[in-house]
């Protein structure tokens, strides 16, 4: 048996598990967790419960802290830096004439990382708009192809949170 949260990322979104560390943490409450792309901010959608070990990808990650005011005012930074990064690409994608229209912008936690989802009919050779990107932000570029049906999924999490 273990005890665990469920963290949401997005809304609506997949809830993923997490060891609490010991703490009581409400459902609504904020956390910081490290997950396989860096550290993110996430709503608790699941307050301690304690579940089977069969139902659980082990090992668990332990959560890093509650949020704190700090934590949410550089989430709420993060979500305008993500808007701001958002015209600069596209103005980018118009300097180096690529054939992709940009979807979504997103920043780990920490902004050691900024992912830039877009669409394209093939394949893009976009090495030089990385750069670029890279030399403006000073932090890690991921760009990332996505399909009709994640885009569909993107949109829903954003209508959501409004």
């Amino acid at each position: 048996m273990a005890n665990i949260i469920g963290v949401r990322f997005k809304k609506p979104g997949k809830i993923y598990f997490f060891d609490p560390n010991g703490e009581k943490i409400k459902q609504g409450e904020f956390v910081i967790v490290e997950t396989s792309i860096g550290k993110e901010y996430g709503e608790v959608a699941i307050a301690n419960r304690v579940i089977s070990d069969e139902k659980l990808e082990k090992p668990l990650k332990k959560i890093i802290r509650v949020a704190t005011k700090k934590d949410k005012i550089q989430h709420e930074e993060n979500i305008k830096k993500e808007k701001e990064a958002l015209k600069i690409c596209e103005k980018k994608i118009k300097e180096h004439k690529l054939d992709m229209i940009l979807t979504d912008v997103e920043y780990k936690f920490d902004r050691s990382k900024l992912l830039f989802f877009f669409k394209a009919e093939g394949r893009i050779d976009f090495r030089d708009l990385v750069k670029d990107l890279a030399a403006i932000f000073k932090t890690r570029i991921e760009l990332r192809q996505i399909g009709v049906r994640d885009e569909v999924k993107r949109l829903r999490r954003k209508w959501s949170m409004w």
